[in-house]
């Protein structure tokens, strides 16, 4: 019920703190019996445990030293040299389409966080979409189906030591054999959503596929007749979002102890953001095209023009935890028949993995839900356990996708420059047509 209400509510009012805020009340208010003045108490001491938990502290920075890249970048003028580079100078961006592929390739070549794919995707594209009046709903929706569904199958990073991890632990239940490494790529060989997914985007991208609310799209305040007349090297935009590929990399190495796989994406994208910004400044001060000022300035404005997608984040993380306290994945997850026809196993674990994916914001605390549970109804019905676990991931990632109190849907909106509610909206239909693909396989291949 909290999360459904706060989903409803989002899609309503287009306030989506208030309905975060209204979800969260409502799922506090029936874990301690109806109390009021219990549900008060309960509701401050969630959200200061939330701030004692380094990682969110580090996520929510991470969304508000963003503003200040982004901000510091057009100040550079180093977006407006690298659009005129593109659009005029050779000519590689000269339409609406090929303005979103660029896009499109940065979001599937750049795998190794999903937050960093969207942030650099949406980052490269809005200039170039802003000058081919390409409207910000689009761009979110590339960056969007580009970052969670690559990482999904590409999975060296995060996504990858998760599952690894999930799985070993079935291993060593007993329910089945082997290495978790070669369950891990055979179940991702299985992973139809995400590649329905890039597939969709693709051609919805290549023709100009626009159905549902994307028809009505709003087009950027800016468009053909940008003025680039506050120009510098591309290589002022270009050399930061290098480092920021880079330093992924490198932290993710460094917290991991020499391995990638082990990582903590919270603060390697954290730190990757910081040394981003310490990079900028060599570039931008040392090199005396803006003043000391003037880079702090610009830093100062950009974060807070951010600060409202950090509150909508930490938000999320607070209707995560309610709903984890509500048992609500295990509730939705219980609802499947024990006496479920093999046939139909892989569609309804896909089903299910969607659901609560949808009403908790979360794909990785649905695989670590769903992967427990999936795994023995696969090995009771004598059924394919790997194409259970890719069902398990689809599932995953389509709820996420479609869910306005997701991070990664939230991320996505805050690099394309898009208001959440409406990157939901128009990309909503394009989800849908992926799922549906995605759930005739699950059962043909069954």
């Amino acid at each position: 019920m909290p999360s459904l209400a706060a989903i409803a509510l989002a899609l309503y009012s287009r306030n989506v703190l208030l309905s975060l805020f209204g979800g969260i009340l409502a799922g506090v208010f029936i874990l301690h019996d109806f109390s009021f003045f219990t549900t008060v108490t309960e509701t401050i001491a969630l959200f200061f445990s939330l701030l004692s938990e380094p990682w969110i502290l580090k996520t929510l920075a991470f969304a508000i030293l963003v503003g200040s890249v982004m901000e510091l970048l057009e100040r550079s003028g180093g977006i407006n040299g690298f659009v005129a580079y593109m659009t005029e100078r050779s000519k590689l961006v000269s339409s609406p389409r090929s303005a979103l592929m660029v896009s499109y390739i940065i979001g599937v070549v750049i795998f190794i966080e999903s937050s960093i794919t969207s942030l650099i995707a949406g980052a490269v594209g809005r200039p170039l979409c802003d000058k081919e009046g390409v409207p910000h709903a689009k761009l979110a929706f590339v960056c969007d189906s580009t970052s969670a569904p690559i990482s999904s199958l590409l999975v060296l990073n995060g996504w990858g030591a998760l599952l690894l991890g999930l799985i070993a632990t079935q291993i060593e239940s007993g329910f089945i054999s082997g290495e978790s490494v070669d369950w891990l790529i055979e179940s991702v060989v299985f992973n139809f959503y995400s590649m329905s997914a890039l597939l969709v985007t693709f051609l919805a991208v290549w023709f100009n596929i626009e159905i549902g609310p994307m028809k009505n799209a709003t087009p950027p305040k800016v468009h053909a007749h940008i003025s680039l007349s506050h120009k510098a090297p591309m290589s002022y935009m270009l050399a930061p979002i290098f480092v920021m590929i880079v330093s992924v990399f490198v932290f993710l190495y460094m917290t991991g102890s020499g391995n990638m796989l082990k990582g903590s994406g919270s603060s390697s994208i954290f730190y990757t953001m910081l040394t981003t910004l310490g990079f900028m400044y060599i570039l931008y001060v040392v090199k005396g095209k803006m003043s000391s000022k003037s880079y702090f300035i610009s830093a100062f404005i950009g974060g807070k023009k951010l600060f409202g997608i950090a509150m909508i984040l930490l938000f999320a993380f607070a209707i995560g935890k309610v709903t984890s306290e509500l048992r609500t994945g295990l509730y939705l997850a219980s609802l499947a028949s024990d006496n479920l026809a093999p046939v139909f196993l892989a569609g309804v674990i896909f089903l299910l993995s969607s659901l609560i994916s949808f009403s908790t914001g979360t794909s990785w605390g649905t695989f670590s839900i769903m992967i427990p549970i999936a795994v023995p109804m696969a090995t009771g019905l004598d059924a394919n356990v790997a194409l259970a676990m890719g069902a398990v991931i689809s599932g995953g990632v389509f709820g996420d996708h479609c869910s306005p109190i997701s991070d990664t849907t939230i991320i996505s909106s805050l690099a394309s420059d898009c208001e959440v509610i409406e990157h939901v909206k128009t990309q909503l239909p394009y989800a849908l047509i992926s799922g549906g693909i995605a759930f005739i396989l699950f059962v043909i291949f069954s």
